[in-house]
């Protein structure tokens, strides 16, 4: 068993999933910017931490919850704009 913060891979799979949008495709994403992305959003969201199968899959039903999503895109959108005008 290992311990796993959940809410880090919803938050990598929805940045993905934001990227391919057209909006969003025109920016040049690299390595180092997506990490900065992810690291202020998840320093902005609460930790989700499983150990069990039963814990992620409890979470992934959470997850389908409308406002579990909200949440991620609505600080996922603030980094973006964050790290863009503030470029390391």
């Amino acid at each position: 068993m290992q311990l796993i913060n959940y809410m880090e891979e919803a938050v990598k799979r929805t940045l993905e999933e934001l990227l391919l949008d057209p909006a969003y495709k025109k920016n040049d994403f690299n390595e180092k910017i997506k990490l900065d992305i992810l690291a202020y959003t998840l320093n902005h969201l609460p930790p989700r931490y499983i150990v069990t199968e039963k814990g992620h899959l409890f979470t992934r039903v959470d997850e389908l919850k409308q406002q579990f999503r909200t949440d991620i895109l609505v600080e996922l959108s603030k980094a973006i704009e964050r790290i863009k005008a503030n470029p390391r």
